[in-house]
C-alpha cells in the first residue's frame, strides 16, 4: 500500500495509507440523462522565460490532451471559462487561441469517436474596467468576442462582464447590454451568472448586491430573448436560490447548475425539475461524474448518489473561501493524476493555497476512490510536502 507523510491540524504529522482506485464506468454522451459539461483548466508552460505571476504561458499539446480525456468520459468541455483562468491570467487574445484549438480537437474527436460537446466563453476582458467605459463600449467588447468565436465555429458562454459591473447604474443597463447581444447571435447561448464568491469584482451584477431582486432581472432579460438563450448557468453557491429560479425560467431555457457545493441534488432533481451541469468539479472528479451519470441513466439513483456523495467533501474542500483560488486545488489533482508533469498554475497561482489545504485535498480525493495511481499520486505528494517543508 502506497504511504505518504501529511501534516495535521496541530502541527504534526502523520503516516497516511491510501486506499484503492475506484473503478468507474464511463457514460455514452448518447444515452446521457443530463447534459453535463466540465469546465476545463489550463496546463501552464513550465518552460517559458518570463514572470510567472505576470505572462500567460500555456502549455497548449497538455492543455488540449486534457480535454480530450473529458471526451473520452462522455463529458462536454466549457471552454475558456473561469477554470481556465478567464481574466484571472488568462487573456482575451489567449482564450481566443484556446478555444480555436479546442474547436479543433472536438472536430477531430467526433471525426473518430462521437460527441464532443463544446460551448466557449464570450465575454469582455479585453476591456479594462474603469471610469470612463461606458455601456456602448461593453457592447462592443462583447460584439466582438462573440464574433470571433462564432466566426471559428464556435457556441457561446456568455460570461458576466467585470466592465459591465462597473458601467452599468441601474437593472435597466444589463437589460440593453444583453438584448443587443443575444440579438445578434446565430444560435441559442449560456447565460453565465457568476456570483461574487468567485470573482468579487462581479459583486452588485444584473444591478442589485440582493441576489433575490438581481435574480427577477435576470429572468426578465430570459423572458425577453428566450429564443437566443439555451440555458441559464448560475454559480452562487445557493441551492436554494439555483431551484428557485430554476423552477421561474421560461420554457425551453435550461438550468445548468455551477454550485459546486450541492450539484449532486441539483442534477438529480425534484418533482418540479432538475439542473443540467456545468461546473469546474467535473474537471478535478470527471471519471466520478461520468459514472453517476451512467448510474442515472440506468435508473440507478442509488448508485448516482453513492458515487457523488464521496466527491461532495472533496468540492467543497477546492472551492472553500477564497472561492476564487478553486483553480489551484483543480490543477494540484490533475498533477496527483498524472495529467501533466508539474504543479505550476498560470499566474503563478500554485501558491495560493496552504500546505494543510493540499494536504486534505490529497486525503478526500483518496477517500472518493479518485487517486487513479495511488504509487504515482504518494509519490508526487511526497515531492510536493518535502518541498514544502514537511519533513518525512
Amino acid at each position: 500500500m502506497a504511504e505518504v507523510t501529511l501534516p495535521t491540524a496541530d502541527g504534526s504529522t502523520e503516516n497516511y495509507m491510501l486506499g484503492d482506485p475506484k473503478a468507474f464506468e464511463v457514460a455514452s454522451p448518447n444515452t446521457m440523462p443530463r447534459i453535463a459539461y466540465s469546465a476545463a483548466h489550463v496546463v501552464a508552460n513550465p518552460l517559458h522565460d518570463g514572470n510567472p505571476s505576470l505572462d500567460t504561458a500555456i502549455d497548449w499539446d497538455a492543455t488540449i490532451e486534457y480535454r480530450r480525456y473529458l471526451y473520452s468520459l462522455g463529458l462536454g468541455v466549457a471552454e475558456a471559462m473561469d477554470t481556465a483562468q478567464r481574466g484571472m491570467g488568462v487573456d482575451w487574445p489567449n482564450s481566443l487561441e484556446l478555444i480555436k484549438r479546442s474547436i479543433d480537437a472536438a472536430q477531430d474527436f467526433e471525426k473518430n469517436n462521437g460527441v464532443a460537446l463544446l460551448a466557449s466563453g464570450g465575454g469582455t476582458d479585453q476591456l479594462e474596467p474603469g471610469p470612463d467605459v461606458t455601456i456602448d463600449n461593453v457592447i462592443a467588447a462583447y460584439e466582438e468576442q462573440c464574433e470571433a468565436i462564432e466566426g471559428a465555429g464556435g457556441r457561446i458562454v456568455l460570461m458576466a462582464s467585470r466592465a459591465l459591473a462597473a458601467a452599468a447604474t441601474s437593472p435597466e443597463d444589463y437589460l440593453k447590454v444583453y438584448d443587443r447581444i443575444l440579438s445578434q447571435v446565430k444560435e441559442p447561448v449560456i447565460i453565465h451568472w457568476l456570483g461574487e464568491m468567485f470573482d468579487p469584482a462581479l459583486a452588485g451584477y444584473w444591478g442589485s448586491e440582493d441576489h433575490w431582486a438581481a435574480m427577477d432581472t435576470c429572468l426578465e432579460m430570459l423572458t425577453h430573448n428566450a429564443a437566443k438563450v439555451d440555458g441559464v448557468k448560475v454559480s452562487l453557491l445557493d441551492a436554494e436560490k439555483e431551484i428557485v429560479m430554476r423552477n421561474k425560467l421560461p420554457e425551453g431555457v435550461c438550468m445548468y447548475t455551477g454550485d459546486d457545493f450541492n450539484f449532486p441534488e441539483l442534477i438529480a432533481g425534484d418533482d418540479d425539475g432538475y439542473s443540467d451541469a456545468l461546473l469546474g468539479i467535473f474537471d478535478a472528479i470527471a471519471p466520478a461524474a461520468s459514472a453517476a451519470l451512467a448510474a442515472m441513466g440506468k435508473q440507478d439513483m442509488a448508485g448516482y448518489h453513492d458515487l457523488l456523495e464521496p466527491t461532495l467533501p472533496l468540492s467543497r474542500h477546492i472551492f472553500k473561501a477564497p472561492t476564487r483560488f478553486y483553480k489551484t486545488g483543480v490543477v494540484f489533482l490533475a498533477y496527483l493524476n498524472g495529467h501533466q508533469d508539474h504543479f505550476l498554475v498560470v499566474g503563478g497561482q500554485e501558491g495560493t493555497r496552504s500546505t494543510l489545504h493540499l494536504a486534505e485535498l490529497f486525503r478526500l480525493a483518496d477517500k472518493a476512490g479518485l487517486l487513479r495511481n495511488p504509487d504515482l499520486a504518494a509519490e508526487r505528494m511526497e515531492n510536493v510536502m518535502t518541498i514544502h517543508g514537511v519533513a518525512a
